[in-house]
C-alpha cells in the first residue's frame, strides 16, 4: 500500500507521514527531497511554483512508488498533491490500479498560517500560503481520507489507520 499525506504547507505532513509509516511499519519519505534545487530556491524567495516546475517533481515521486510497489513494499509519502492532475500523476493515471491512497490534512488559513509562522529552519517562504491555498483543488470523499488539522496528531494517525483498515 502507498499512502501519500497531502495538504499546503503547514498542515503537518512529515509529522503525520512519520507517525503514520511506523503505525503501518513501513518507510515515510518527504516529497520535498524529490524538488530541485531551482524549486527550492524559488519557494525560499517567495516565488510560486508552476506547472511546469511541478511536472518533474511529481515524475521523481512517482517512480519512487513505482519502485516500492514492484517491489511489494509499502510506503507513505509526504506530498502537497494539490491539484487532482497531480494526484492522478501520483496514483499512476486518472483511476490508477488502486496501490495508492490519499489522506488529505485539512485546515483553515489562520491555523495554517501560524503553524508557518512558528516553524523553524525551512526552505518554504509562508507568503505562499495564500497561493497554496487558491491553487488547492480539495479531493473528495471518494478521493482521500479527510482529517481535520485541529486533532491532536495521534487522532489524525488513529483516525486514518482506522479508515485504511
Amino acid at each position: 500500500m502507498i499512502v501519500i499525506v497531502m495538504g499546503v504547507s503547514g498542515a503537518g505532513k512529515t509529522l503525520i507521514g512519520e507517525m503514520l509509516a511506523e503505525r503501518l511499519g513501513c518507510t515515510f519519505v518527504d516529497g520535498d527531497v524529490f524538488h530541485s534545487v531551482v524549486n527550492k530556491e524559488k519557494m525560499a524567495q517567495g516565488v510560486a511554483l508552476t506547472d511546469d516546475d511541478r511536472w518533474p517533481w511529481l515524475a521523481a515521486i512517482r517512480a519512487a512508488i513505482e519502485e516500492k510497489v514492484a517491489a511489494g513494499q509499502s510506503l507513505v509519502v509526504g506530498c502537497s498533491s494539490l491539484k487532482r492532475a497531480y494526484r492522478d500523476v501520483l496514483r499512476g493515471g486518472a483511476s490508477g490500479d488502486g496501490s495508492v491512497r490519499f489522506v488529505y490534512l485539512k485546515g483553515s488559513y489562520e491555523v495554517l498560517h501560524e503553524r508557518l509562522a512558528t516553524r523553524g529552519r525551512h526552505f518554504f517562504n509562508p507568503s505562499l500560503l495564500r497561493s497554496q491555498l487558491d491553487t488547492l483543488e480539495e479531493p473528495g470523499e471518494d478521493e482521500a481520507i479527510t482529517v481535520s488539522i485541529e486533532l491532536s496528531p495521534e487522532a489524525i494517525v488513529d483516525e486514518v489507520a482506522d479508515q485504511l483498515g
